[in-house]
């Protein structure tokens, strides 16, 4: 987990592309093309409002966008998920707009942010930067939302690697929180704290605790579906609690019941042009398509209904 909201001032690189011929290709090399993959196809120079997520992929995000170097470029106002990815922004000389600082009932016409891991039908587990109610803010705000990744992040289930769930939670109801998640069947979940001890627990932009909930991997709806015989140990499981076994969206809404909790780190449920086609005001949790970064340096996309394609950068 990264210890805190990742207050990074970093300076920008120039984007470079790894090539699809490279064996080993490096995490960040990997994070790269995922990113200039997104952004190639998601990124509209006509676009009004961009939102820009927190964590190290998203640097790569801003730099394939830098890269297309469209006088256009200067008119956009791009949103931050927090102070990070508020300082990439900046660094990268783009206009920076705060999410309270939108028109009313406008939305937001992409937003770029990566995930701690994403599965099979685009849910995915954020939070890992402590930055997670404003980054669903600025997803739930969007008309679409696409995440960036590199492979470690692509998973069949949630909490297939990444173990834990990020909640944040306001201060004084985090040990009465603790309690409810044991409950839910969470085993041994703790209050984030940074590395130094004496440093106390991780503090949000909000100046809210995150608390890592562990879990049993999370089921799909089609995993409690008694006909699925790819899954028989399920049989019969409805992913409400029993034995501690969840499916994905029955926990998130379990969670966010809980009293003091302010932000689940499960993001599911539709995606925003889902939201958009009901009649919905507003966007919705999950990414359109997710960008992974491959170890041979080509990218994986992963669409709702369209399963995996692999292009060659």
């Amino acid at each position: 987990h990264t210890p805190s909201a990742g207050r990074n001032n970093s300076s920008l690189h120039h984007p470079k592309m790894a090539s699809s011929t490279t064996t080993n290709t490096t995490i960040e090399d990997a994070k790269r093309n995922a990113a200039n993959a997104a952004v190639a196809a998601h990124f509209d120079l006509s676009a009004r409002y961009v939102g820009i997520g927190s964590g190290s992929t998203i640097t790569y995000v801003v730099e394939a966008i830098q890269a297309l170097s469209s006088p256009l470029i200067a008119s956009i106002n791009f949103v931050p998920t927090g102070y990070q990815s508020r300082q990439v922004i900046l660094n990268a000389g783009l206009t920076d707009t705060k999410f309270d600082s939108l028109p009313p009932n406008t939305l937001i016409d992409v937003a770029f942010d990566g995930a701690d891991e994403v599965d099979e039908d685009l849910n995915c587990i954020k939070g890992g930067g402590a930055c997670l109610y404003q980054e669903k803010l600025v997803a739930t705000h969007a008309k679409k939302f696409v995440c960036v990744a590199d492979h470690r992040k692509l998973q069949p289930r949630l909490l297939t690697k990444w173990r834990s769930i990020p909640i944040e939670v306001e201060p004084l109801a985090a040990r009465a929180v603790l309690a409810a998640l044991e409950a839910l069947g969470s085993e041994k979940p703790q209050i984030r704290a940074h590395s130094m001890q004496k440093a106390g627990p991780v503090k949000t932009d909000q100046d809210n605790f995150i608390v890592d909930a562990p879990f049993k991997t999370l089921l799909l709806p089609k995993d409690i579906s008694k006909s699925n015989s790819l899954h028989p140990a399920h049989e019969g499981v409805q992913g409400e609690g029993e034995d501690g076994v969840w499916e994905v969206e029955k926990l998130a809404r379990e969670i966010k019941g809980i009293e003091g909790v302010l932000s689940v780190g499960l993001f599911c449920g539709m995606n925003g042009e889902e939201v958009l086609a009901k009649g919905g005001k507003k966007g919705g949790q999950k990414p359109v398509a997710a960008y992974f970064g491959m170890e041979d340096g080509s990218v994986v996309v992963r669409r709702k209904g369209e399963g995996e394609t692999k292009v060659d950068m």
